[in-house]
């Protein structure tokens, strides 16, 4: 069955003649967006009890509470919004004209493109929302990425999400799919990047938090998602600002489990090399899907609850992980370079790594091609640390010293082992 997709103000209105959906929208950073999508689409008395935007810091701190990182556009401040603000409604509309309403929140802090476009636009939205009148209540949070290159789309762009985000929690909270999917509803391809969503309360007691990410890399809104054991879904820079990183890249369907025991020599090895104790190293196993997340999957598709519970084991056994459709190196260390790290550290073996000295794996354009590949994969601070292959039929250890690459790129391969940007882990044998 293929549903209709309601335009915005269908969708507003929508809410709007809902006689038992009633709440506050709190916008900072970005103007009152998704109020006046409410306001303009008509009927908003009955739906709307308060609007607020405390855009001076000292009113906003005075409301919410001081933030101790001094960050107002943050996943700490937007709960603290979405807290206050539903808190508020169960205090002040207590009388029996509400006792049949069902209170959200809603709440986002935001930092659009600046005049001189120097800044990086993104945002915290999110909704505190009742399935039921006096019911406890439920969340959804999400961190975005504003593409457009105009500040005025991109509030545009803030608006609808908004009210698609209301829209969803109310009318699609049991389809977590359907509910991921219709945040795009009336956006344009590249206008957003959703690069984190959390969901609790009742509604979504059953639902894995890494599968809902899922969808989020399925319908194309984010390359990956990363997760940290007792903490969920967090976002990249987050976890990895100025920190040293060392992934073990595994594929979801390699036949054999990631080995972990062989990931601790490499993690010794990269501490060894870099001059760095326990405590300055991050170590986390990327789970590559290699662009199997398409997006014809249907909701209850097995291939996506099988990543799931791969990433909770993962997740069990005390790593962290990233789940990506990163194929090649190169689009992992740019995805990384991001959340500007101190160091990247990526584990591969010697065949993947003769993959890429290997001319016949690229277009006419061999050399500008390579070129690329070498730039966006050590331009962030990041080595390839390469286990070694024994030829068992030749009876050699191959490692990089002893291994065949195109004569084209023989001197760029020799410069990258010189200076260390691809390292042998020796004392694996």
């Amino acid at each position: 069955m293929i549903l209709e997709t309601l335009d915005t103000r269908r969708k507003a209105l929508s809410i709007n003649l809902d006689q038992n959906i009633y709440g506050t929208f709190a916008e900072i950073g970005a103007g009152q967006e998704v109020a006046r999508n409410f306001f303009t689409a008509g009927a908003a008395s009955g739906t709307i009890a308060k609007t607020m935007s405390a855009y001076d810091m000292t009113f906003s701190d005075e409301i919410y509470g001081a933030e101790p990182s001094g960050r107002y556009v943050s996943k700490s401040r937007l709960e603290k919004m979405l807290d206050h603000e539903f808190e508020l409604l169960g205090q002040r509309l207590c009388g029996v004209k509400y006792e049949q309403r069902k209170f959200f929140s809603f709440a986002n802090t935001v930092t659009t493109l600046n005049y001189s476009k120097s800044n990086d636009p993104h945002g915290w939205i999110g909704v505190k929302f009742q399935l039921e009148p006096c019911g406890p209540a439920n969340q959804i949070i999400f961190h975005v990425r504003l593409l457009d290159s105009d500040a005025t789309l991109q509030q545009n762009i803030l608006g609808i999400l908004g009210v698609n985000l209301v829209y969803a929690a109310f009318y699609h909270h049991n389809n977590p799919q359907l509910m991921i999917e219709s945040l795009s509803d009336n956006l344009s391809n590249g206008s957003v990047e959703i690069d984190l969503i959390s969901v609790k309360g009742p509604a979504f007691e059953n639902l894995s938090e890494v599968l809902v990410n899922l969808y989020l890399i399925q319908k194309g809104f984010s390359p990956a998602a990363v997760f940290v054991p007792k903490i969920g879904v967090i976002q990249s820079k987050d976890l990895m600002y100025k920190k040293n990183i060392m992934i073990l890249r595994t594929r979801f369907n390699q036949k054999t489990k990631p080995d972990f025991a062989l990931f601790a020599d490499a993690v010794a090895c990269y501490k060894r090399h870099m001059n760095i104790g326990d405590e300055a190293l991050l170590t986390m196993a990327e789970l590559t899907l290699n662009n199997l997340m398409d997006a014809t999957i249907p909701a209850d598709d097995e291939l996506v609850c099988r990543v799931a519970k791969r990433a909770d084991e993962i997740l069990e056994m005390g790593h962290a992980v990233i789940i990506s459709n990163f194929s090649r190196n190169n689009k992992l260390a740019k995805y990384l370079g991001k959340a500007k790290p101190a160091s990247v550290g990526i584990t591969t073996n010697i065949s993947n790594l003769k993959h890429i000295f290997l001319s016949e794996n690229y277009g006419a354009d061999y050399t500008s091609e390579l070129l690329a590949y070498v730039s966006d994969l050590f331009s962030n601070h990041t080595k390839l640390l390469v286990f070694p292959y024994r030829d068992i039929k030749n009876k050699k250890l191959v490692t990089t010293k002893n291994l065949e690459v195109s004569p084209e790129a023989k001197p760029l391969f020799d410069f990258l082992l010189l200076n260390k940007y691809i390292v042998d882990m020796e004392d694996i044998q």
